[in-house]
């Protein structure tokens, strides 16, 4: 494995802003816009200006467990035309760097008396891994289509932006949410600098899909992000609550042990190279078991509630909201043709659920009341159906109906498009990555490029435009969706012909409420 710190710095010194990846080969002349640090060129690609690797943050790795800083102010013109490197990680991706505070835009023009709406993306992963450098979150279609400016952006991940250190040491009290805190800080850029992108800082939406939806989420009940943005989309992505201080702690030194650095001294921490942090990743979770959680933390400095317990974050409740979830999000992370599906019957059905739920709910009864529901229907199809509804699908109820008890503005979709390139996988997680992005010929895209792909695609790219316009995702011509309330669950069902229905999954949402839920890593 090369050297991951030299490699850093390496980056860092080629240029300020990222530029040592190529720049793409279809990029034509430059596109030079002055932000409030100092000027940027960024390429001219089919009609847009994109701008790639954008500094938002200084380089994280001096100041390794701390909140992020603003960037020093530069001279000349910086050099925006390739992505920078995405935060360490198990899951790789390369290159990959301490110093990875950056973003990307594409817009149609960067005159300011455009005053665009601006798509601000989060990337999934959970909170340990994933990039916006994926081509499924390319923002050139939507900028395009919808006349917006589309933002991803990149921040740290895993224990570079959530290991809880604060009770171990007091240098660290922000250790826990420094991810959210890089993300905020992005969010402080957006609002000072994207007019000048041709954006306006009044109409900011975040989306984000897996854990970006639940970043967003947390954010909601971060008093720091208030104010920063003006309607929110979460996808498949749901925080309810926090990880506790306590069991963050207890994570913390796990993870310490299997580096190999004495809790009562974490000044080793700081000088053990980037390779050996990622690789300590290893450890086991000393409360769930099997890889290391991180997450956001109740740490009462940065984060003084759950995000949506004991109810819906006051501070956002006037925020407009959407929230979407697939309709066989487990068909995604547990493999039809993998050792948890192999040999799969009603002998040992409810024995395969069990470890795959986040309810504390007998699976032999679950099975029993899913066999009698649906007599048709094969253990295959149960299992899936009763690891989505008790495991995915859970926070983002719980978060919709929070809402609707506010009486805040908020909608509800579920994406039954299925997959025409691997059936067997159904509607599965990260589906309505490619549908909203309309990257559906992407690397990774599930959808394919066919006229009911398409379709889908309109339907959900129509609704995310028109929510970012104006925080409703009706408009002239389309199907009436109504917001969802407590009388009804109005909710849109995506697909080739997408349609409004009354509470779908009710009895299923029904069976599983009859015990609470509690967010995995609490």
């Amino acid at each position: 494995m090369p050297d991951i710190d030299r490699r850093s710095a390496l980056t860092g010194a080629a240029a300020l802003l990222g530029a040592s990846l190529a720049r793409p080969a279809h990029a034509a002349a430059s596109s030079i816009v002055t932000t409030r640090k100092g000027r940027v060129a960024g390429t001219r690609e089919g009609g847009l200006h994109v701008f790639r690797g954008l500094r938002y943050g200084q380089d994280t790795a001096p100041r390794r467990f701390q909140a992020p800083l603003a960037p020093d102010g530069w001279t000349g013109t910086a050099d925006a035309g390739a992505f920078a490197p995405s935060c360490p990680q198990q899951g790789k991706q390369e290159p990959e760097s301490e110093d990875c505070l950056f973003l990307n835009i594409w817009t149609p023009g960067p005159d300011p008396r455009a005053k665009r709406p601006v798509m601000l993306y989060i990337h999934g992963g959970a909170y340990s891994n994933g990039s916006v450098v994926d081509p499924l979150t390319y923002g050139d279609r939507l900028a395009a289509q919808g006349d917006v400016v589309v933002v991803t952006v990149n921040h740290r991940l895993n224990i570079f932006g959530y290991l809880y250190l604060a009770r171990l040491d007091p240098r660290f009290a922000d250790s826990g949410n420094a991810g959210q805190l890089d993300l905020i800080l992005a969010l402080q850029w957006v609002r000072d600098n994207i007019a000048a992108f041709g954006g306006d800082p009044g109409n900011i939406l975040v989306f984000g899909q897996s854990g970006g939806g639940a970043k967003i989420a947390t954010m909601m009940a971060m008093p720091a992000a208030a104010g920063l943005f003006h309607r929110a989309i979460t996808m498949s992505g749901q925080q309810v609550t926090a990880s506790g201080p306590l069991n963050a702690t207890k994570r913390a030194q796990a993870y310490l042990a299997r580096l190999g650095v004495k809790a009562d001294d974490l000044s080793f921490l700081l000088s053990r190279s980037t390779a050996q942090l990622v690789e300590a990743l290893a450890a086991e979770d000393p409360i769930l078991g099997g890889g290391l959680y991180m997450g956001p933390v109740l740490d009462m400095t940065h984060l003084l509630r759950h995000p949506f317990w004991p109810d819906a974050p006051p501070q956002s409740q006037a925020i407009p909201m959407m929230l979407g979830n697939t309709h066989d999000e487990t068909r995604a992370f547990i493999d039809p043709h993998g050792s948890k599906l192999k040999g799969l019957d009603w002998s040992n059905l409810a024995a395969r659920i069990a470890p795959e739920l986040r309810m504390d709910l007998s699976p032999e009864w679950i099975v029993a009341q899913y066999r009698a529901r649906y007599p048709d229907w094969s253990a295959e199809r149960i299992f899936y159906a009763a690891t989505t509804a008790g495991r995915s699908w859970p926070g983002q109820v719980l978060e919709a109906e929070a809402r609707a008890r506010a009486d805040a503005p908020t909608w509800v979709y579920q994406v039954d498009f299925a997959s025409p390139t691997q059936p067997e996988r159904g509607a599965p997680h990260t589906m309505d990555i490619a549908l909203a992005f309309g990257t559906l010929d992407a690397p990774g895209s599930f959808t394919g490029t066919g006229a009911g792909a398409q379709a889908a695609s309109r339907a959900l790219m129509q609704r995310f435009l028109a929510f970012a316009r104006c925080g409703d995702p009706n408009g002239a011509g389309m199907v009436p969706w109504p917001q969802y309330r407590l009388d009804g669950r109005q909710t849109m069902i995506v697909d080739v012909d997408s349609r409004v229905e009354s509470d779908p999954r009710g009895w299923e949402r029904e069976l599983f409420a009859r015990v609470p839920y509690i967010q995995p890593g609490s």
